[in-house]
């Protein structure tokens, strides 16, 4: 199954990276400067112990892309959600979108192995819009039992519309600025 296309190389964009790293030692200096050694000690103990914590989601979304983009056909992903997959593409990267359990560590793993497989500009932004707005699992277990039903299905139907709205202008958008986003993962 993973031989019907070339492999792409996926690397990360540095200037991705450049930000985050200046405000990181910005902190850095701080914490030395408010409490020397200890200060900066205590800044990485506590991002080690972060880290440990989301290790697990780490691992399981990392470890889902692969599989995914070993495993899927390039057609398939591209017939469903590609380029030419117009409105069926923003209804299926809705429809996952809202059905795919789990935290930013678990789907952007995912979708990165979607856009290498051929997803498009439009589907991926409909899905984590869906993701984030109607997620049925936040849905059943936090804002149902908490909120109440009622509330659930008028917040529901205000913003169901808004995922396959922003996948449409998304994908505009990305006409216009002729971006195609199976290039190199962070890259443009």
């Amino acid at each position: 199954m993973s031989g019907d296309s070339p492999r792409k190389k996926v690397r990360m964009n540095a200037w991705g990276l450049l930000a985050p790293g200046a405000i990181l030692l910005a902190l850095v200096i701080v914490a030395a400067a408010r409490e020397g050694g200890r200060g900066i000690a205590g800044g990485f103990g506590e991002a080690g112990g972060l880290f440990l914590r989301v290790l697990p989601n780490l691992a399981i979304g990392f470890t889902l892309a692969g599989f995914l983009t070993y495993l899927l056909p390039q057609s398939l992903v591209a017939g469903w959600m590609g380029e030419g997959s117009g409105g069926r593409g923003l209804l299926v990267g809705t429809v996952a979108g809202a059905l795919t359990p789990g935290g930013p560590f678990t789907h952007f793993p995912i979708l990165a192995s979607l856009i290498v497989k051929g997803a498009a500009v439009g589907p991926v932004c409909a899905y984590i819009a869906a993701w984030a707005l109607i997620g049925v699992h936040r849905i059943l277990i936090w804002e149902a039992p908490i909120l109440g039903w009622q509330f659930v299905l008028v917040r529901v139907a205000a913003c169901a519309v808004f995922p396959p709205l922003a996948g449409l202008l998304a994908q505009a958008i990305a006409a216009v600025a002729q971006f195609r986003p199976n290039g190199p993962v962070g890259g443009a």
